[in-house]
């Protein structure tokens, strides 16, 4: 069998539960993974062979991915900010509006007059903010928690494969007795769990069943919990003219922003994503 009939094969399969875009994406992925070939050779040479071990592979692939598995989990690998990460079911699969985010932090630091820029991670499931940070501006103090010692496993074996340090640490931020475990910080950053319980019923089928609940779901059905205790958090272990990053719900742009003002952030920014949605704020006390 070629490349090129093992990928059209693959296509079909995916086109049973995915849009023709994603789908490509994901046959696209899956190819390289499993043959080493990349997009632009796959189609510069279409007559590539692709072995009896490979097709049996991308088999075992197709099942689990109309599971509907996630491809990133199927594979066990997802892209971020041009780094290859590894990932599981013990952390949610990084996103490109996450990545925007990232790209708001590190513009802001090269920007600022501070030397040396300390920086906490709060829920860094597969570290790809911290690391991310971390591998553009080195001289950064970069460090993450997360309650869930899987996760922190695999955050881990991402900063050594990429070659940077990160100083990990299990915290359950909800715990406030624990912060005495931390310091202060130039930047504080987090993408964490703001979905209700009872909005389970609308999301997608391949989230639900394989991403980690805890990193989705809030306590309680408070959406706001996260950023409250993150405001509170601020308030001691913020440094003079530091700033608070966090990613959010499209729908609570203006309740985060308000909740930021209220906890004496005289400088809140939300800011939308390149698909037009509020999906960031960022919180500044100027005092």
């Amino acid at each position: 069998m070629t490349i090129h009939l093992a990928y059209q094969q693959l296509l079909a399969r995916l086109y049973e539960i995915y849009d023709n875009r994603e789908a490509a994406n994901i046959a696209d992925m899956v190819i390289e993974h499993v043959t080493g070939q990349r997009k632009i050779d796959r189609i510069v040479y279409k007559d590539l062979p692709v072995d009896e071990i490979q097709q049996s592979k991308l088999e075992k692939i197709v099942k689990e991915l109309l599971g509907p598995r996630p491809v990133q989990y199927t594979i066990g690998e997802a892209w971020f900010m041009n780094m290859k990460l590894s990932v599981n079911e013990s952390v949610l699969i990084p996103r490109p509006e996450t990545e925007e985010l990232v790209a708001w932090i590190l513009e802001d630091i090269k920007t600022s007059c501070k030397k040396e820029v300390s920086l906490i991670d709060i829920g860094t499931g597969s570290g790809c903010i911290p690391i991310a940070v971390r591998k553009k501006i080195p001289e950064t103090a970069v460090s993450a928690i997360d309650i869930s010692d899987e996760a922190l496993q695999v955050a881990r074996l991402n900063s050594i494969a990429q070659k940077v340090l990160v100083d990990f640490l299990h915290v359950n931020f909800l715990d406030k007795k624990q912060w005495n475990q931390l310091g202060s910080y130039d930047v504080i950053v987090s993408n964490p769990p703001y979905i209700k319980q009872s909005e389970e019923a609308a999301m997608k089928e391949n989230v639900l069943k394989y991403e980690p609940a805890i990193a989705l779901f809030v306590p309680n059905d408070d959406a706001l919990l996260f950023y409250k205790t993150i405001a509170k958090f601020s308030q001691t272990h913020l440094k003079q003219a530091g700033s608070v990053y966090v990613e959010i719900n499209e729908a609570l742009g203006d309740e985060v922003v308000n909740l930021f003002k209220e906890k004496g952030f005289n400088e809140v920014i939300l800011k939308k994503d390149m698909q037009g949605k509020d999906r960031m704020v960022k919180a500044t006390c100027r005092y």
